[in-house]
């Protein structure tokens, strides 16, 4: 054991400890230290002072049970800084990269003091080498390294309770924690783009006004910044390169505490709003074989990431990031499961949503979705419980799994983004993709026996154009990351409606304020759980960008800023929450049978041509025809109420046309009631609800409707039944 001459009073009792749980684990007499690595031969607990700059005692952790390493210190306290040095084999060739002159993060830390500040002694090899990987670097990394602190967990949740949600009732908001309130006027300057700042009232507020039922945040967990981004003056400004599973980002944090993430979820707890964590579990910061040495790499490289069958010294890289966690380990596994509880219930977060998840699903290099990560949480009594949802593909053959994924599990649906997309740009030959999307995607999860509920419906999200730049740009403009625009998808299917970018021409601008109005209409009309991209409902743009991983400054910051249009279509947005919200046409569990059920004698949904036919199967082929509507009668509606009753609901007609011509649609006759109009995307006039529309629109009597061209309508007319 030994110290530096610091002022420091030297830790003197070091007992042996236990094995689990793994971490630094405060029990309010000490602290127990636990830390696996199979193939390590010694392990060094060095201890720092409070802003860990500087090391104060190595500690040899001479206790070892089933490759986990312990010990515990009866004088260690909470706030103390720590980090380990592992000795082992450095034999890149047989997966192995142990090196003690590199100060390594804890897996399992669970709150992080100091920043990383990039150095080539970060690196477990010499940088510049001509033997690259294969040499060793024997400089000290501690200087420039974070170090994990340990954290005192208590914190009074009073009657905090996850608001449930039922999946058919959820509106998702997808956002960005810094991103949403950097520049929010009612936020105090100190806490904006903070957890604090996503629990000021103000906020609160207007995600309850707009009808937003859960949160899903950009990642949280620890993360750096890029060596390549720092050197260019730029940022990780979305966090998908993880250092740290357990401990929350601290630049999103206010006070520097924990305890800033508790409060923000049990104050959105209050409102009803519940919390989703996008979670990157399929990869690390450390990169491929040439990144640095900072945690498992470390720790225990061979059994945490996924090394080549062939040649032990490269990784299978099925993110395009450089590395692989290897959950078939049963100690990565139990890493990632650790993770997934303690935000669960030591966090109080809802879900998770899970970045490349068919990179978790892979066993021998393949896909198998049925495999030992999906029965792990399958049985676990506090995953099984917490919404799942799955970014279901990977960067590896085989990778794309939409509709594959487990009962239990939703997934983001990129078909559901691209068919909306298409069929709106005015693109031919989509009537049928639309008709399937909107109504859930049967053909994704329907034969697995899933519901409408699995697929998560979108139109926009953080990584491609913003709604408004999807309508004002035919191609990305990223030269902003200075990549020479080689970065980000060129696949947007989008169309500037007769202008590229920023424009002064009134016909193109309110084409675009329709264009909007009809994506996020279909979106909020459609079956599945809608999710909204933050700043959609305001017109933020990222001046044609679809790639600002790296833009941590006004371009990803929302502006906040009111307009007329921005105004105006946060109203739009707010009463078509509310219309899905009143009606359970709109939000059923189960998938349109196109024939009457058991119980119902009326046909649940029927697709209308516009001369008010039926249509045929070879209508739904023709690739002129962009124009249809869907028929939705309220008597048949087979999903049941919370108390087993009974469902009825007024009926519903939607008209589409995504042609350039207006066209007179045939409407259905009524023998019971006048149809009313709610919706029109031609109109700058807001929705209204089917109360309003009963007391204040006059009654259609006309057969037909003139739709404008590109545009949606909404009518409807009462429910007569008993």
């Amino acid at each position: 054991m030994t110290s530096k001459n610091t002022g420091n009073p030297a830790i003197t009792a070091v007992w042996p400890g236990r094995p689990y749980p793994l971490g630094a684990t405060w029990d309010g007499e000490g602290v127990n230290f636990a830390l696996f690595s199979q193939h390590a031969e010694k392990v060094e607990l060095c201890l720092f002072d409070d802003r860990g700059r500087h090391e104060l005692q190595r500690i040899p952790m001479r206790d070892r049970t089933d490759g986990v390493w312990h010990c515990y210190l009866p004088e260690a306290r909470p706030g103390q800084a720590y980090g380990y040095r592992v000795h082992g084999p450095y034999k890149p060739e047989e997966g192995h990269r142990f090196n003690p002159n590199k100060l390594l993060l804890d897996p399992y830390a669970k709150d992080l003091v100091g920043d990383l500040r990039w150095g080539d002694a970060l690196y477990g090899y010499t940088v510049g080498s001509k033997r690259e990987d294969l040499s060793f670097d024997r400089r000290d990394s501690a200087p420039l390294m974070p170090k994990g602190r340990v954290l005192e967990t208590a914190f009074t949740w009073g009657d905090d309770r996850r608001p449930m949600i039922p999946w058919q009732d959820m509106v998702i908001c997808e956002m960005h924690v810094r991103g949403f309130t950097m520049t929010h006027p009612d936020v105090p300057p100190e806490l904006r783009g903070t957890y604090a700042a996503l629990g000021c009232a103000p906020v609160v507020d207007y995600l309850k006004r707009l009808g937003v039922t859960t949160v899903e945040l950009l990642p949280v967990h620890g993360f750096l910044n890029d060596r390549h981004l720092s050197e260019r003056g730029l940022r990780n400004y979305w966090g998908y390169n993880t250092l740290a599973f357990f401990a929350p980002e601290m630049r999103y944090s206010a006070s520097g505490k924990v305890k800033e993430f508790k409060t923000m979820v049990k104050t959105l707890h209050s409102a009803g709003i519940e919390v989703i964590l996008d979670v990157v579990y399929n990869h690390t910061c450390e990169g491929n074989q040439l990144g640095p040495t900072l945690s498992m790499r470390g720790v225990d490289n061979a059994s945490y990431y996924i090394v080549n069958g062939d040649n032990r010294r490269y990784y299978d890289d099925f993110t395009g990031c450089g590395n692989t966690v290897n959950l078939e380990h049963p100690q990565a596994l139990q890493l990632v499961l650790d993770s997934l509880r303690y935000w669960a219930e030591e966090m109080h977060v809802d879900g998770f949503r899970f970045d490349l998840a068919s990179a978790l699903a892979r066993e021998s290099g393949k896909v198998e979705n049925l495999g030992g990560f999906f029965d792990a949480i399958g049985q676990d009594p506090t995953l099984n419980r917490v919404k799942l949802i799955a970014e279901p593909w990977d960067l590896g053959h085989g990778g794309y799994q939409v509709g594959n994924f487990p009962p239990g599990w939703a997934e983001w649906n990129d078909r559901y983004r691209d068919g909306l997309r298409g069929f709106w740009k005015g693109d031919g030959g989509l009537l049928g993709e639309l008709a399937r999307r909107i109504t859930g995607s049967e053909d994704l999860y329907g034969w697995s026996g899933k519901r409408p509920t699995s697929s998560i419906n979108f139109v926009t999200a953080h990584d491609g154009f913003t709604l408004h730049d999807l309508v004002s740009y035919n191609d990305k403009h990223n030269e902003a990351n200075g990549e020479d625009n080689r970065d980000g998808s060129n696949n947007n299917i989008s169309w500037n409606c007769g202008a590229e970018g920023a424009t002064e021409d009134p016909e193109v601008l309110a084409l675009r304020e329709r264009q909007k109005r009809n994506l996020l209409a279909t979106l909020l009309l459609s079956q599945g759980v809608p999710m909204l991209l933050a700043g959609d409902e305001r017109g933020h743009t990222q001046q044609g960008n679809n790639n600002v991983y790296c833009q941590d400054n006004e371009l990803g910051w929302l502006d906040w800023t009111p307009t007329p249009e921005r105004l105006a279509l946060v109203s739009f947005v707010e009463r078509m929450v509310a219309l899905r919200r009143a009606h359970p046409s709109f939000r059923r569990r189960s998938f349109f049978a196109g024939q009457p059920a058991e119980v119902e004698t009326v046909t649940d949904v029927h697709w209308l041509r516009p001369d008010g036919a039926e249509m045929r199967p070879e209508d739904w082929n023709d690739g002129n025809a962009r124009c249809i509507a869907m028929y939705l009668p309220g008597g048949g509606i087979v999903d049941r109420g919370p108390r087993g009753e009974a469902q009825h609901d007024d009926d519903f007609i939607v008209l589409f046309n995504a042609h350039h011509d207006e066209i007179a649609f045939t409407l259905p006759a009524t023998s019971h009631g006048a149809w009313r109009l709610l919706v029109d995307t031609a109109s700058t006039a807001p929705p209204l609800t089917t109360e309003d529309a009963a007391a204040h629109a006059p009654a259609w009597s006309e057969p037909s409707y003139p739709l404008q061209c590109r545009s949606l309508v909404v009518m409807s007319r009462p429910d007569v039944r008993p």
